[in-house]
Parts: C-alpha cells; structure tokens; sequence
C-alpha cells in the first residue's frame, strides 16, 4: 500500500496509529517531531506525510511546506485538535487534507486508502 511518515508529538497516539496503519497493509516510519522528520523526508520513498499540525518547535503546516518541496508528490495529511487554527493557515498545501482529532482509526485508514486508488498501487 503506502509508505507513511508519520509525525506526531504524542507518543501514545503515534504508537496507536502505527498500529492501526500496519494492520490496514501501509509501512509507517515514525518521528517525534518535525525536525525528526526532515532527514526521512531527505532521503525520499514517501508516499505520504501524515503529521499533526501543532507541535513544539517546527509546526506540521511548515514541515510540509519543506516536504512538498523537497518531494513534489508527496501527498499530505494533517491531523489536528484545533481544526479552527488549522482552516485559518493559508501556507498549507491547497491540496492537502485535514482529518481532526478525536477520529475513528476506521475514518483515517478509509482517507488514506482513498488517497491511494488499487489502480496507482505498485506491484509487490
């Protein structure tokens, strides 16, 4: 399925969605932290970028701005608890989606199938 980057402060929830993630078929690196998350990012084979939006230090919207940047097809998913503060960044990528927390794993693991369509799946 997808190769995830997964960004979220909260160690416990990032544990819980690696979990989910893995058992829905997608690989899931994991960082803690934005600035954890540059050097995947610079080493590529990421289909996605799911990361919380509000974390201290570099927040989720600036990391990928960098990320986009760095790999142009990179598909975005921000996940957030103040979806108000997240609709009124206008630096985010237009075409990146927001799911807001609290959510069903069910919801996440449908929104980032949706990204991938069977027909745009690589052969194992």
């Amino acid at each position: 399925m997808a190769r995830i980057l997964l960004a979220e402060d909260d160690g416990s929830l990032r544990t819980f969605l690696t979990r989910a993630l893995v058992r829905a078929g997608h690989e899931v690196v994991q960082a803690d932290s934005a600035a954890a998350a540059l050097p995947q990012i610079e080493r590529g084979g990421i289909d996605l970028l799911l990361t919380d939006i509000v974390m201290p230090g570099m927040d989720g919207i600036e990391l990928a701005r960098i990320a986009r940047e760095k790999l142009p097809d990179l598909r975005i998913m921000f996940i957030t608890g103040f979806a108000a503060v997240a609709m009124t960044r206008t630096d985010a990528p237009a075409d990146s989606r927001l799911l807001s927390k609290p959510f069903h794993l069910r919801d996440l693991v449908a929104e980032i199938d949706s990204l991938f369509p069977p027909e745009q799946q690589q052969p194992a």
